[in-house]
């Protein structure tokens, strides 16, 4: 049997829906869309289509769709064109110390560039404080860039708030909603932003294909040079099947968001209290409410999460610790919260799907118990000297 898949937050499946919708342009639509001729022109509405439906789940102009190659040319383009573009306003940039790489390592070769980066604290469960953003704020700002939802603990940031008090400054906002599209409502105008980054990957589309969302007159670098496309905004010949699985795969997402929400939610919180009935010691990682519905980050005390992952195969997660090159050190979400080297590398983060079932969910609280007693009772409780010498087989911390 395939193990138990409750690692989504990391990448999902393709709907069945989403690769029947796309198989056809795989096919005999195989046009490219600016040719003017049939085979051409099938393959634009095809665009055009797809563009409409991710239109209609963030609430948004057609127009200001641009489709990439994924969520971290997305935030690339975002961050990167965005600052080439308004550097003669400004070359102050605002972030997070929790952003995913596709944020962070942008953000480092703009300073490389001449630009300035401040990273704003977090509090111990991941949460940004909107004032925090508003001190920060220099009159050399022009960019402000928090994700929507973090991918290790799922706590879901004030954009709001944070939108609001950006357009008083007249500074732009970035947010990248990679984990957040299709979990939670991501409408552009409630959450005040600019730019928007989507990952298709993350909601049941395939993997390299992602947009951004470009609010109308917001100035930007095409980041990729070369023809018109996208309404020169992004240079390269549409990539017609992986667009059209994405249309498909939000307005999927419109349609199950509430449904699909309540039954994963129901399913963690069933989840993770049977994970406190099984096993004493269970921590949670990341804010109680506000997160999204599908992701639970806890930490077993007197175990290593990586050690764990290892004896239960019939389980596919990750740990909330990161594999930088081996090194056994706590990642920089985790470091940002302040959260202990105990309680960090005995971190696993669990993200459920709209695949998941109850039986699952039962099945993978009894085995994650039964290791950690044995782990428990073969250790003897986590040591220092096991933190900084004996972890073994860091397990992936992708997405």
């Amino acid at each position: 049997m395939n193990p138990i898949y409750l690692d989504y937050n990391a990448t999902t499946p393709i709907d069945p829906l989403v690769v029947d919708e796309m198989l056809p342009y795989l096919r005999e639509g195989f046009g490219n869309p600016s040719s003017n001729h049939p085979y051409g022109q099938k393959a634009r509405q095809a665009v055009d289509l797809a563009r409409a439906r991710l239109t209609s789940l963030l609430t948004c102009d057609p127009a200001e769709i641009v489709f990439t190659g994924g969520g971290t040319e997305a935030n690339n383009q975002a961050l990167i064109g965005t600052a080439l573009a308004n550097r003669e306003k400004g070359k102050h940039i605002i972030s997070t110390a929790i952003e995913h790489p596709a944020v962070l390592n942008p953000l480092r070769w703009l300073e490389g560039q001449g630009f300035t980066v401040t990273l704003l604290p977090v509090d111990d469960t991941g949460f940004v404080d909107p004032e925090a953003v508003r001190r920060a704020i220099t009159s050399d700002t022009i960019l402000i860039s928090v994700m929507h939802a973090n991918n290790e603990m799922g706590t879901i940031q004030p954009l709001a708030e944070i939108g609001a008090i950006a357009r008083e400054h007249g500074v732009l906002f970035h947010t990248d909603a990679a984990q957040s599209v299709g979990k939670v409502s991501t409408r552009v105008d409630e959450l005040r932003v600019d730019l928007l980054t989507v990952a298709g990957h993350k909601f049941y589309a395939p993997k390299g294909i992602g947009a951004l969302y470009v609010r109308r007159g917001v100035k930007i670098d095409p980041y990729l040079h070369g023809a018109g496309h996208e309404g020169g905004r992004r240079a390269g010949t549409e990539n017609v099947p992986a667009i059209v699985a994405l249309g498909k795969a939000a307005e999927l997402a419109a349609e199950r968001l509430a449904g699909d929400g309540e039954r994963v939610l129901a399913l963690r919180e069933r989840f993770h209290a049977r994970l406190r009935e099984l096993v004493d010691g269970v921590v949670l990682n990341g804010h109680p409410t506000d997160r999204l519905p599908n992701t639970l980050n806890v930490s077993f005390k007197g175990v290593v999460g990586a050690d764990l992952l290892a004896r239960t195969p019939e389980i596919a997660a990750s740990t909330g610790s990161a594999c930088h090159d081996g090194s056994g050190e706590l990642s920089g979400v985790l470091k940002a919260m302040g959260t202990s080297r105990e309680q960090g590398f005995g971190s696993v983060r669990f993200s459920l799907g709209r695949l998941t079932t109850a039986e699952e969910i039962e099945r993978a609280a009894e085995v994650i118990a039964v290791q950690v007693k044995e782990l428990r009772a073969i250790r003897g409780g986590i040591t220092h000297n096991h933190v900084e010498t004996g972890l073994s087989a860091l397990a992936s911390c992708a997405g």
